[in-house]
């Protein structure tokens, strides 16, 4: 008995073994313990069941599958917490593999681990090793669709998502996945057929949010949108992000959708001083002027000149 399914292969190694009958009876005890530890863990009873593969451990040093169910519980319990210090989970697959070195469960385990630490080459590492070990296992195939994403290697990722599909043509989590890489490459087509599969096979909030972030943010269908958007309310109407997504998306549909604004009547401009008329005028003054300077100007030069005119007949 074991955490996953995908360690249930430890189990089939161990039985082959021949061992004394003091050997069969610590491994019995530490499979007992081991499988305690399991049934605890699934009830979320984190530390006894850390409690029962210490045990297991204790009994049966060489027992493979309790370092990696311990080592499960030790990186469930910082995800919880969310402190990243996965050390101790992968000292134990570490120990894990030492001891088994042709189980995949101890390579796909630390693989995993080394994903949600983003150490992506390490990762690719270990989960090529486990998919070599067990090739129809999909797990291996998509943690190292995880990785290649992570890396932004878009053609790998996308290959190892669609092998996951050919092997679980109802895997809605893949899809969802091919549809990140495809909208990652701007095929926005494509990642919303792949989008539309994932919803078909399991209708997701989170994947309506997804499909409603591409068609607003990238291809401008928000009507489209809003109705995913709304759709991802209905199943979790407290998602704050996706309601801020909605209101953003209903403003920017009706700003499309507003009439254009009336044109507005270029102003006639006041006529300025320099008018051809008010030039004539200017003119017209100007002449009237001068004619009058002229003509007093006459005048005065008249008279003394008759004022000379008669002192010389005096």
């Amino acid at each position: 008995m074991t955490i996953s399914k995908y360690l249930s292969i430890a189990a089939i190694i161990f039985a082959l073994t021949s061992p004394s009958e003091e050997t069969r009876a610590a491994s019995d005890a530490s499979s007992n313990h081991n499988n305690k530890g399991v049934e605890l863990a699934q009830e979320h009873k984190y530390e006894d069941a850390i409690k029962e593969f210490n045990a297991a451990i204790q009994a049966n040093p060489k027992n493979a599958k309790a370092y990696v169910n311990r080592g499960s519980i030790f990186r469930a319990m910082h995800a919880q917490a969310q402190d990243q210090n996965y050390d101790d989970a992968i000292k134990d697959f570490t120990k894990a593999i030492e001891i088994a070195p042709k189980d995949p469960a101890g390579y796909l385990e630390r693989g995993q681990t080394l994903v949600m630490q983003k150490q992506y080459t390490d990762a690719l590492t270990d989960l090529n090793k486990a998919a070599e070990l067990k090739p129809d296992d999909p797990m291996a195939i998509r943690l190292r669709g995880f990785a290649e994403i992570g890396m932004n290697d878009w053609d790998k990722a996308a290959a190892d998502f669609n092998t996951v599909i050919q092997k679980d043509p109802n895997d809605a989590q893949a899809y969802e996945r091919l549809g990140f890489i495809h909208r990652s490459q701007k095929k926005y087509n494509e990642a919303i057929a792949d989008y539309d599969k994932s919803l078909a096979i399991k209708p997701d909030p989170d994947v309506y949010t997804k499909r409603g972030y591409t068609y607003v943010t990238y291809m401008q269908n928000y009507e489209k949108g809003i109705a995913d958007y709304e759709q991802t309310l209905k199943i979790k109407p407290d998602d704050y992000d996706t309601q801020q997504r909605l209101q953003y998306a209903q403003a920017a549909l009706k700003n499309k959708n507003a009439p254009p604004p009336a044109a507005t009547p270029t102003p006639t401009p006041e006529p300025g001083l320099f008018t051809p008329l008010n030039i004539g005028i200017a003119l017209v003054v100007l002449l009237v002027l001068i004619g009058i300077v002229f003509v007093v100007t006459r005048r005065r030069g008249g008279g003394e000149e008759e004022s000379a005119a008669t002192g010389r007949i005096r």
